[in-house]
């Protein structure tokens, strides 16, 4: 049977919030509630950081109550904090978000903000690019694989909430199981843990999230996912510079990002952006990769620079970060990413393979080099 958003609102008013019997959907405290052609139902309660441990139990009876619901497959339910609650709207329209308020910066000599580390995952790295259509999600999954050549236990998660990539690259499909009604276990492509947004809703689906939404469902698909044991997890990150960067750089200590960038003068633009992005909270740059570098006609072996050549270098060096190295253009990259066989996994001793492995080991000698994970700093408002 099809479960509806009034359905699940119906089994939430019996929740209630305070002594008062306020109930969870006339607080205004519920984010949009969201059900998945397969009746998994995600939601999140919007609270102050102060009031999350009086929360939690909320949080888990509003969860066991809708997974009490006929015809539910699974919850996922969390706890956000985007906005003043001291005062929440007795309202059932859904809640507008205020910006948090400025958090000032750690004194000089301070010791570090602790975050919340995930259990058993040694690093996590973002892949993040500025803008989109540079080749982010083909970078990450080789990369990924690559690091997995050298011996190395490796996962990805596919942040990209709007645009989802992974389950085609890897030629992946189905959806994750659940244990417990809780976690959820991974997909494996070429013995390579994923978990993707786009293994829970239908290929075509439009991800019309806000904010919160977007937060939440980065935050399940990283701490409700059984990793196990990691060397590195890999985090393909959405374009841009926005709610699921800053949702990492607050959820979980970050080893640093890898930016990508092709040497056009357009996208080097927004690799800027990214790169500032991440300085500001805190998380190391290990390095930039220039994708796109160079086309190798197949038929005489020309070399044409379509999009510029050696721009990410030069950036790299101007902003005194590490460079990985180039990706060339190549047909061979493309087609086997379409086809779901990654270039590093179904060619290892190919000229293409061989690129993304001397960028893979680039990036694990900065990695292990630069000592344990930091932990996520709060978010200056500037």
């Amino acid at each position: 049977m099809a479960i509806t958003r009034d359905d699940v609102l119906r089994a939430l008013q019996s929740v209630t919030i305070d002594a008062a019997g306020t109930t969870l959907p006339g607080s205004g405290r519920l984010s949009q509630v969201v059900v998945d052609p397969n009746n998994r139902v995600m939601f999140s309660i919007l609270v102050d950081a102060s009031e999350a441990e009086r929360f939690e139990p909320v949080r888990r009876q509003a969860e066991g109550r809708v997974l009490q619901m006929p015809g539910v497959s699974g919850v996922f339910a969390s706890l956000t904090s985007e906005r003043d609650t001291s005062h929440p709207a007795q309202s059932t329209a859904a809640p507008r978000p205020v910006s948090p308020p400025p958090v000032a910066p750690p004194r000089p000599g301070a010791p570090p903000q602790q975050g919340p580390k995930l259990p058993g995952v040694r690093h996590i790295v973002a892949v993040a690019s500025g803008k989109g259509g540079v080749g982010k999600s083909t970078t990450a999954c080789n990369l990924a694989l690559a690091l997995q050549a050298q011996g190395l236990k490796v996962g990805l998660l596919d942040a990209d909430i709007y645009g989802p990539s992974v389950p085609k690259l890897f030629g992946l499909s189905g959806k994750p199981n659940v244990v417990d009604n809780k976690a959820m276990e991974p997909m494996v492509g070429y013995g390579l843990k994923v978990m993707s947004i786009g293994f829970l809703i239908e290929p075509e689906a439009a991800m019309i999230w806000r904010g919160p939404m977007v937060q939440s469902a980065i935050t399940q698909m990283l701490r409700d996912v059984l990793w196990g044991e990691l060397d590195v997890l890999l985090v393909d990150m959405p374009p841009g510079t926005g709610d699921a960067q800053l949702t990492m750089a607050q959820a979980t200590p970050l080893s640093g990002a890898v930016i990508v960038s092709t040497p056009q003068d357009l996208a080097l633009i927004d690799a800027r952006r990214g790169v500032t992005m991440f300085k500001k909270v805190a998380v190391p740059i290990l390095g930039i990769v220039e994708n796109m570098a160079t086309f190798i006609c197949p038929n005489c072996g020309h070399a044409s620079h379509i999009f510029g050549h050696g721009g990410a270098r030069v950036e790299a060096q101007r902003l005194g970060v590490p460079f990985l190295g180039e990706v060339p253009l190549n047909m061979t990259i493309r087609e086997t990413s379409d086809a779901g066989r990654p270039v590093v996994a179904t060619d290892p001793e190919g000229p293409q393979a061989k690129v993304y492995r001397e960028i893979a080991s680039a990036l694990w000698a900065n990695l292990s080099g630069a000592g344990p994970a930091r932990s996520a700093p709060k978010i200056v408002i500037e």
